[in-house]
């Protein structure tokens, strides 16, 4: 039976931890016409949850503006439950929905996209524009929800959605084919633990970037070779991984000081395709080596239907591993969101409602 109300996590505003609220009395949502409604069993946590709480996007005309995902048009709306990775169970259809789609296993592709083609011009996410999975339901469009038959668990199901839809998308921008060396900075994260594996999917070689203690992680899930970061000449560093390889591709999800020194290390026509700056959004740029080298510089947000499809579909044929790093409740989503920004692990930490 479906109860009145249920635990969530509201963001009640931008600024620090102290905007969640952790409650036990918010209303469960109805599903709407086309809509179904979802018992939460899991839900991923994202660099973009923190960041939205923060309000760190900034502004084209300001970037220390407090800011939103969406720059322009925002639709945030307070109080707002975040949480875009979503894995569950159907337990309610809204009008048009097929009464059958009752007890589906689902996974949730996150993303709004505001049109019936490819274009991400104007996409929009679950857990931003609409309420999200930090909570025990969620209702989400039908058309969304991808039913699923697997003996991964749920929490192993929602470190996929984000993370690896940003990096396959990555990958297609860029065109990284069978055989090219790809850097992917920032290796130990979501998407960087992703990108690593999805590019031996297409049998292209990563070679990864991460901080000290976590190289053989990563090399155990793909990683050709590793780079410590902050150990001595980075560029050096990089030559010496690469042992004679020409660098095709930078996947850059840092950013920071080492924007220049990524450009220089990729090859004449070599690609750069960027979808996040832990390190500091804001760089310098050297127009000459990115003109004198004709590179290509690619900026990269979600993805698109196919590539939520493609990826699922490697997930449950074993191609690509959960990297489940923690699970917490949703009453220690401070705690959670602290570990996270700590960075002290390898792949992805999940909120378990129940």
């Amino acid at each position: 039976m479906i109860p009145h109300k249920m635990k969530a996590v509201l963001l009640i505003g931008h600024g620090g931890p102290e905007m969640l609220q952790y409650r036990d009395d918010v209303p469960v949502p109805s599903p709407g016409p086309g809509e179904v409604l979802i018992e939460v069993g899991a839900c991923g946590m994202n660099n973009t949850d923190i960041w939205v709480r923060e309000g760190a996007y900034g502004r084209e005309d300001d970037p220390e503006a407090v800011s939103t995902w969406r720059r322009k048009g925002s639709t945030l709306t307070f109080p707002r439950i975040q949480g875009a990775d979503i894995v569950g169970r159907i337990v309610a259809v809204g009008e048009g929905v097929p009464q059958e789609r009752i007890g589906d296993r689902a996974v949730v592709d996150f993303s709004i996209y505001n049109n019936e083609g490819d274009s991400l011009a104007d996409m929009d996410y679950i857990g931003h524009g609409r309420d999200g999975g930090f909570a025990e339901y969620t209702a989400v469009p039908a058309q969304n929800a991808h039913a699923v038959e697997t003996t991964l668990t749920d929490a192993e199901l929602a470190t996929f959605c984000c993370a690896y839809m940003t990096g396959e998308h990555m990958l297609n921008r860029a065109r990284v084919a069978a055989g090219e060396t790809v850097l992917v900075t920032g290796a130990s994260g979501g998407v960087g633990s992703g990108l690593i594996q999805l590019c031996r999917v297409r049998g292209a070689v990563p070679v990864a970037v991460v901080g000290k203690g976590k190289e053989r992680a990563v090399r155990d899930i793909g990683a050709e070779a590793v780079v410590t970061r902050d150990e001595g000449d980075f560029a050096d560093a990089v030559q010496k991984a690469l042992d004679g390889r020409a660098l095709d591709v930078v996947a850059d999800l840092v950013a920071g000081p080492l924007f220049n020194d990524l450009l220089s290390l990729l090859r004449p026509e070599g690609r750069y395709v960027t979808a996040g700056a832990i390190a500091g959004p804001v760089v310098q740029l050297d127009l000459r080596t990115m003109y004198l080298k004709h590179l290509d510089l690619i900026g990269c947000s979600q993805g698109t239907r196919g590539e939520f499809a493609d990826v699922l579909r490697y997930a449950l044929s074993g191609r690509i591993k959960p990297l489940l790093a923690g699970t917490y409740p949703l009453s220690e989503i401070h705690r959670a969101q602290a570990d996270f920004k700590r960075k002290e692990f390898v792949g992805k930490l999940v909120i378990v409602p129940r």
